[in-house]
């Protein structure tokens, strides 16, 4: 039997693999055209698929597919992609933004280049893409433009480490607010769709480190019902909104998402700029309300000295058994430098331990590699972990969901230096 999209055309940007490619084979398993662009026309040496291995999968999924091979800063090539898409299928139906490129380095370390990439594909991108596809999308009988990007936000947290991609995922959200508006009249619904949980994917796997990374994360599928939920809806009734995969399909219904799980029964890891209650069972727990709550209760240590030594001197005199409940990893530290050497942080048992060489209590379950003076830094909270493993200063190798935990911890200590 035919599904709601039967015969509607999809335009998707950056579907040669992740969540792009999931949305477009949830559509073609209702019979649903759709044309993906992107890049990826040879296979990267680290990352599988392509916009040809992404086409195979969705016509086996039962939709007909379109690969073109577009660049969405090219405001030529855009332009032939969705006249070829009109020529082939007879319209476009439903947009959905999803290419974007992230670089997590500070305003200092961040060269203009890789802003103008970011700013290039996630915001202009999202615009000409749109502004492109509307006089076919005037023409359909549901139409729909779907951003992938976060709900609004002016916290500041959210800027302060990352300015630059912040400003690049919000623009693309700005679109959403603003076209909503616009386009209101016509009948076209502008929406955003963000996940409330990590995603896994290729590329995760390959900034993570490895296949550990899954533990904390959803596959891809709960972004594509979500956006099918969304899609499938009356446009000219929903529009303007900023939604979140969960919550989408709370509302339709959906009560158990363990479906969704890489690891079912693991804790999850949330996404970047959601708020989120650090009670809720879904997450980890929010190790930074955990910490400061660890700090008040300890008295001060006159500042825990100079140097690494100090430094994990501090540390350890701030652990207790709530914030290694709410973390449950060993981490090791191999530094280089000045101050090389071996340092280990027990969060997993008893009250927590800190100290020089390798945890007695058994193998890391991440181990990091770095300066001994980015080490310093990144506790004191001037260097932010993942902008320290974005830019090379740090690697990683293990569970990187355990690993993204202790960046919670990390800018406490400064108040105590």
């Amino acid at each position: 039997m035919a599904g709601q999209l039967a015969g509607k055309t999809l335009f998707i940007t950056g579907a040669s693999r992740g969540i792009g490619q999931a949305i477009a084979e949830r559509a073609a398993r209702d019979g649903a055209n759709i044309a993906i662009a992107a890049k990826t026309a040879t296979p990267h040496p680290k990352l599988p698929g392509t916009i040809y291995t992404a086409a195979e999968a969705i016509e086996r999924a039962g939709g007909q597919c379109l690969p073109c091979v577009v660049d969405i800063r090219d405001e030529a090539a855009v332009k032939a992609a969705v006249d070829e898409t009109v020529s082939r299928f007879g319209g476009i139906d439903i947009l959905i933004n999803n290419a974007s490129a992230i670089n997590l380095s500070g305003t200092e370390a961040l060269d203009m280049k890789r802003f103008d990439l970011m700013h290039s594909i996630n915001t202009r991108g999202t615009y000409l893409c749109s502004k492109t596809c509307l006089p076919f999308l005037k023409k359909s009988s549901n139409p729909h433009i779907l951003n992938m990007s976060p709900p609004l936000s002016m916290d500041a947290k959210w800027y302060k480490n990352h300015v630059a991609y912040t400003m690049a995922k919000m623009g693309m959200s700005f679109c959403v607010l603003g076209m909503a508006e616009e386009f209101r009249d016509t009948g076209i619904a502008v929406n955003a769709l963000w996940p409330k949980t990590a995603i896994y994917t290729a590329a995760m796997e390959m900034l993570g480190g490895g296949e550990s990374v899954k533990n904390s994360c959803r596959t891809a599928d709960i972004c594509a019902d979500a956006a099918y939920a969304i899609i499938t809806k009356d446009s000219k009734g929903f529009t303007g909104n900023f939604c979140v995969d969960e919550d989408v399909l709370r509302k339709d219904g959906v009560a158990d998402f363990s479906k969704y799980a890489c690891v079912p029964g693991q804790p999850l890891q949330p996404d970047f700029f959601l708020d989120f209650d650090p009670n809720d069972p879904t997450f980890q727990g929010d190790l930074n309300d955990v910490f400061e709550k660890a700090v008040e209760n300890t008295k001060s240590t006159g500042g825990g000295g100079n140097g690494v030594a100090g430094m994990f001197g501090l540390i350890g005199g701030q652990l207790n058994d709530k914030v290694v409940q709410a973390t449950g990893a060993v981490f090791q530290f191999e530094l280089s430098g000045d101050e090389s050497g071996i340092w280990h942080l027990d969060l997993k048992s008893g009250a927590g331990a800190a100290g020089e060489g390798a945890s007695p209590s058994g193998a890391a379950d991440v181990i990091f590699k770095m300066d001994s003076a980015d080490f310093i830094k990144m506790f004191r909270g001037e260097l932010k972990a993942t902008s320290a493993f974005m830019s090379g200063k740090m690697k990683i190798k293990g569970d990187m969901g355990k690993a993204m935990k202790l960046e919670k911890l990390m800018g406490n200590v400064k108040s105590k230096m």
